[in-house]
């Protein structure tokens, strides 16, 4: 037999060895490092280049292990996809739990009023939570902004105050459904003049 059949042969038992033993999980661990360091979600195209991967498929296919590997036994955390990507989250059980460990749980009741009322009016007017909150308002939304909460932007003699993506992940569930949640138990105030629809 030719040496060269003899190589191709070798190598193709190598490579499914790779395969078989597991040494192929080193680019899930990989992945599964970046997402858990990761502060953000992070993009197919960004992952790949991380990995190493140049098919988005091959990668699509780790992050579904990845998934399938979290959703077996006790684990406290679970692989989300979100519009900008994938993200690793504490499981909603837990987080109640865990939240006094997260860097945002110096929040206080004034902060956390503040972002309800964003989160039930966006985009609302900085003066407008002036009105519902006093001048701490002012305080609140700088540090909020400082956190990656809230975005907010220069309109006339105010500013128009938006939630961001970091404020859904924090809380784990979009502004829309804290929204109609704060709407159902009759939390959002109302502006004078302003009548429920």
């Amino acid at each position: 037999m030719p040496k060269q059949k003899i190589r191709a042969g070798k190598a193709i038992v190598i490579y499914r060895d790779i395969f078989a033993t597991g040494d192929f999980l080193n680019q899930k661990a990989l992945l599964e490092a970046a997402l858990f360091v990761s502060d953000q979600a992070l993009s197919l195209e960004r992952l790949s280049k991380i990995v190493g991967i140049g098919s988005e498929e091959e990668v699509k296919k780790l992050l579904e292990q990845i998934k399938e590997d979290l959703t077996k036994g006790d684990r406290g955390i679970e692989l989300e996809t979100t519009p900008e990507g994938y993200e690793l989250r504490v499981k909603q059980e837990y987080r109640e739990r865990v939240a006094k460990l997260a860097p945002l749980a110096d929040l206080s009741d004034g902060m956390l009023r503040t972002l309800a009322i964003v989160a039930a009016k966006q985009p609302v007017k900085q003066s407008l939570i002036v009105k519902y909150q006093g001048n701490k308002t002012y305080g609140y939304i700088v540090r909020l902004e400082e956190k990656g909460l809230v975005k907010t932007e220069k309109f006339a003699r105010t500013k128009l105050i938006n939630t961001t993506p970091e404020f859904e992940k924090y809380f784990g569930t979009s502004s829309e459904q804290i929204k109609s949640m704060l709407e159902s138990k009759g939390k959002i105030p109302e502006e004078k003049g302003e009548t429920k629809k």
